[in-house]
């Protein structure tokens, strides 16, 4: 009766590795996870995009990405919103272990995988500047982009559904994961 236990651990054990690696492995493609891309939905309407403040560095709120990343990643709470389109958008800033920032206004369509950045930060006089013919990109397991999946799937769009309050995204970052997260799910095991 042992063996019988031990075997179906096992083969949960097995089955949580295998759901893992096929969510993570480098022909992972979030697109096809969470439905399509917007190319392939004319009915959906982008709303109206208005640029933040610039972030100030003590409203900072940190998230990891990866222990083997060199950057830091954090996201600006005062920029955190949930638009009535389904967009979560929010000021991102990566931090080299030098010092250097790298800060950007982006967006995560939470029903299609993707990402879109709409402005990059000029660090030496604190303003924005647009990034022309921004297209939406789906969110791919590449270690240069690997912040946008992390973003996606551990904090704003928990189950593929948008946050629906700023509030809820900041609560998300400040407990280090969404509640609704797959990652945060008993059968998932974290990378």
């Amino acid at each position: 009766m042992r063996w019988l236990a031990a075997l179906a651990l096992a083969l949960a054990c097995g089955a949580a590795f295998g759901q893992r690696n096929q969510q993570f492995s480098p022909d992972f493609k979030p697109e096809e996870l969470y439905g399509g891309s917007s190319e392939e939905r004319p009915d959906w309407k982008e709303g109206d995009v208005k640029l933040p403040a610039y972030p100030q560095p003590g409203n900072l709120i940190e998230f990891q990405v990866s222990a083997l990343n060199s950057f830091r990643f954090f996201v600006d709470p005062g920029s955190i919103s949930a638009g009535a389109d389904g967009v979560v958008r929010f000021t991102l800033v990566a931090r080299s272990r030098s010092g250097t920032e790298n800060v950007s206004y982006d967006g995560l369509r939470c029903s299609s995988g993707e990402q879109r950045t709409y402005a990059n930060g000029r660090v030496a006089d604190k303003s924005w500047f647009p990034v022309r013919d921004g297209k939406w990109k789906p969110v791919e397991v590449k270690t240069v982009s690997r912040q946008y999946l992390v973003l996606m799937r551990d904090f704003f769009c928990p189950a593929r559904i948008p946050i629906a309050t700023a509030a809820e995204g900041i609560d998300a970052l400040k407990r280090g994961y969404h509640p609704q997260a797959v990652s945060n799910q008993p059968e998932y095991i974290r990378q």
